[in-house]
Order: structure tokens, then C-alpha cells, then sequence
């Protein structure tokens, strides 16, 4: 059987019921989510309002690592039934969903809250996208944070 997977790159706005509905089938029972989003304020050694991002991306190069991430996924939790990893790209102000990953499973024992951290875990260490924040008084290029954990 073949299980739904929804990867993108958009500049849409991303509605969590329409991703969940995309990736749910009548064996679904359970589902986790996480979801980026803009914030308002930040801090980088200091506080600072944010105006709001600007998301880039090489798309061609960026399907591929989304499907990459979802293979890797369905290989280490393969009772995973739905994946969905949508990433915006363009001016995002604050409160904004910037993406979405998102993994559905039978129960919620099968690895699902797992599956779904890893997604965005890998999202940060390989896809290829960049976060500008642009602030009342400075504009600068962000450079990811992510941690490697070797147990995963």
C-alpha cells in the first residue's frame, strides 16, 4: 500500500487541517505536528522586534532533500501511515506558520511524536532554505541552530 506524502515549498499560507486531511487515511488514529512560526520578538545576544522574515530557497534542490527527509523517516518509523513537510518561503510577518511537519500513524505508541521531531530536526541541518529577519533598525541573514543528537 502506498501512504500519502505531501512535500513543499510554497509561498501559501500553510492551513494545518487541509495538510492532516492530505496525509490521514481511515486507519489513522493518530497525529503530531510541529510548526514553525515568526516571532515578534527574538534574541541574539540581545531583544530585538522583528518586522518580519524573508524565507529563500532553491526549490529544485530543496524537493529533493524534503523527499530525502520523508524516506528517512518512513525507513526509521515504518508503521508511519501520512507525511507532510510544507516549508513557506517569502515576507512572513510575525504569528506566521513558517512550516509544517507533520506525521500520522495507526497509534500514537508507533513512534509518531519521534517521527515528527525528526522531521524538523533534519529540515534544520539539511535543507537548503534562508531566513533573513528584518527589524525596525538592522536586517541580517540567520544562519540555522541545530544541534546533532547521535542517538536519534
Amino acid at each position: 500500500m502506498e501512504y500519502p506524502t505531501v512535500l513543499a515549498i510554497t509561498q501559501d499560507p500553510i492551513d494545518l487541517n487541509t495538510f492532516l486531511a492530505q496525509i490521514t487515511l481511515p486507519t489513522t488514529g493518530a497525529a503530531a505536528f510541529f510548526s514553525g512560526m515568526v516571532r515578534g520578538t527574538t534574541q541574539h545576544g540581545r531583544t530585538y522586534k522583528t518586522a518580519y522574515l524573508e524565507y529563500e530557497a532553491y526549490n529544485p534542490m530543496a524537493e529533493v532533500i524534503l523527499n530525502q527527509i520523508a524516506e528517512e523517516i518512513r525507513q526509521k518509523w515504518p508503521a508511519i501511515i501520512g507525511v507532510a513537510i510544507v516549508q513557506r518561503i517569502g515576507r512572513l510577518e510575525p504569528q506566521t506558520p513558517t512550516i509544517l511537519v507533520a506525521c500520522t500513524a495507526a497509534h500514537r505508541h508507533t513512534g509518531v511524536f519521534e517521527a515528527a521531531r525528526y522531521g524538523i530536526d533534519r529540515v534544520k541541518e539539511i535543507l537548503p532554505v534562508w531566513k533573513k529577519e528584518v527589524g525596525p533598525d538592522a536586517e541580517f541573514w540567520v544562519e540555522g541552530e541545530h544541534i546533532h543528537d547521535p542517538d536519534r
